[in-house]
């Protein structure tokens, strides 16, 4: 499911981004656990192998958003095309863990 960029996170639960464009091999990752420790989001990010990366945001609504709104830009280097925000799947957030990390492509 694809929202407007501007549409706010959802109020309660887990969030599963998908961002798709130039956004593997510029530090989006790497950028995006700095971006998130920051603003005190837990979660993780991952590459995907057809090119997109994926990650699952916990935390507060306005936490949520506004790493929603850094993703849509990313780091300098990336070239995001698309975003799309969707509910978290149960076993998408057992991934979760204190803080924001990284897991391996797939």
């Amino acid at each position: 499911m694809s929202e407007p960029k501007d549409a706010p996170a959802r109020d309660a639960g887990d969030v599963l981004v998908t961002v798709h464009g130039r956004v593997q091999g510029v530090g989006f990752r790497e950028s995006m656990i700095a971006a998130a420790m920051a603003l005190g989001v837990s979660g993780w990010v991952r590459n995907r192998i057809e090119g997109s990366v994926e990650a699952v945001l916990r935390g507060t609504p306005q936490a949520r958003q506004a790493l929603l709104r850094w993703s849509q830009r990313g780091p300098a280097a990336a070239r995001v095309e698309r975003v799309e925000v969707r509910p978290a799947s149960a076993q998408e957030s057992e991934l979760v863990r204190d803080g924001f990390r990284r897991l391996e492509t797939r």
